[in-house]
C-alpha cells in the first residue's frame, strides 16, 4: 500500500513540475492518458532513484561533502533526465528538454513530494 501511495505522490509532484517548469512536458492527448503517463513516469522515476541513487551517493560521497550536499541537486537533475530518456524509449509522452529544466524540476518534485509526505503522515500516520 505504501508503494502505491508513494507512486501517487511522485506522480502529483511530476504533474506540478510540468505546470511550474518550462521544458518539462507531458504531451498526452487526453487527461486520462496524462494521468496514466504521470503514473508510469513516477514508477520509472522511482525505480531509477532506487537503483542508481545509492550507487551515485557512494561513488560521489566526496562531492556531497565538498559541496555541503548541493551536489545532490545535480544528481537529481541527472536522474530526471535519465527518466525522460527512459520514458522516450518506452514511448511515454514525457520529456525534459535539458539540464536547467531538469534541475528546477528536481527541486519542484522534491519539495512537492516532501510537502505531500508531511500531509499524508499527519492525516494517515505511519
Amino acid at each position: 500500500m505504501k508503494i502505491i501511495i508513494k507512486i501517487l505522490v511522485v506522480a502529483a509532484a511530476l504533474w506540478a513540475a510540468t505546470r511550474l517548469v518550462d521544458g518539462i512536458t507531458v504531451s498526452a492527448q487526453t487527461p486520462v492518458k496524462e494521468i496514466g503517463t504521470l503514473l508510469a513516469v513516477a514508477l520509472v522515476f522511482g525505480i531509477v532513484n532506487a537503483v542508481l541513487k545509492p550507487i551515485i551517493k557512494t561513488l560521489g560521497c566526496a562531492f556531497y561533502i565538498l559541496t555541503l550536499g548541493l551536489f545532490a541537486l545535480v544528481v537529481n537533475a541527472g536522474l530526471l533526465l535519465l527518466t525522460s530518456w527512459i520514458a522516450k524509449e518506452l514511448s511515454l509522452p514525457f520529456h525534459v528538454e535539458g539540464f536547467w529544466p531538469a534541475f528546477w524540476g528536481a527541486i519542484v518534485i522534491g519539495l512537492v513530494s516532501w510537502i505531500l509526505d508531511l500531509i499524508l503522515d499527519a492525516v494517515v500516520g505511519d
